[in-house]
């Protein structure tokens, strides 16, 4: 919410707040940035704000604003003034996840991310609260097809980089980092697709020594986006 309002890249057209919602830094906060934008602030109910915000846990507070805008992927190739770091979702569809995994990209200092519009994530309201902020600072791609997206990126000259736990090259020190490229993480449990690691020009593992089969999706994509950061010595 915080975010939303101080990023300003979406009109919000009313801030709805909780009856009796006690006082905090945080709603303090939130509710001077509403009035320095000249945002309207009424009072309502906690089950009606739980309704429209479709969560049954929320922090009392709810913002009527326009719908997320999204960005060209031919746009996101270019970067932001260096290499671009772009992160593809391949499958994964949990909101959680999704949230954690925008929340890790932005704050690496990803450049976009790349979503399906069919058969993958939709940035809903749980998905908005898990990635605290990040999606309003962090282009997103909403594409048809996600291998079709990877073919496009490797067109334009970037490097498709897949994850998986088997994969034949480690990710840690791996050089082509450097380069422009895209992170490609597949879905909890199904890895990634045949098709999008068909157009994978390597796929990398994470190392691990403990007796778990996998990381967590969210909690690879982190190691990623950091790694590229490191390698790059940003």
């Amino acid at each position: 919410m915080r975010e939303l309002l101080a990023a300003g890249h979406r009109e919000v057209k009313e801030l709805l707040v909780a009856e009796h919602l006690g006082a905090s830094e945080v709603v303090d906060e939130i509710l001077e940035l509403a009035r320095r934008a000249g945002v309207p602030v009424r009072n309502a109910n906690r089950a009606a704000l739980g309704r429209l915000a479709g969560l049954d846990v929320h922090q009392g507070v709810l913002a009527i604003a326009a719908p997320l805008p999204t960005s060209e992927l031919d746009d996101l190739a270019q970067g932001d003034g260096g290499p671009a770091t772009l992160i593809a979702l391949d499958g994964v569809t949990d909101p959680h996840n999704v949230g954690a995994v925008l929340r890790s990209a932005e704050s690496a200092g990803a450049t976009g991310a790349v979503l399906a519009r069919h058969g993958g994530p939709t940035v809903t309201a749980t998905v908005a609260k898990a990635a605290a902020g990040a999606i309003e600072h962090l282009p997103l791609a909403s594409v048809a097809r996600i291998p079709s997206a990877l073919e496009r990126l490797k067109s334009a000259g970037l490097w498709v980089v897949g994850l998986d736990a088997e994969g034949d090259a480690p990710l840690f020190g791996l050089e082509l980092l450097t380069e422009p490229v895209v992170l490609v993480m597949g879905a909890e449990g199904t890895g990634l697709s045949r098709l999008s690691q068909a157009r994978c020009d390597v796929v990398a593992s994470i190392p691990r020594k403990g007796r778990t089969a996998s990381l967590n999706v969210a909690a690879a994509a982190a190691l990623a986006c950091y790694e590229v950061l490191r390698v790059r010595g940003d």
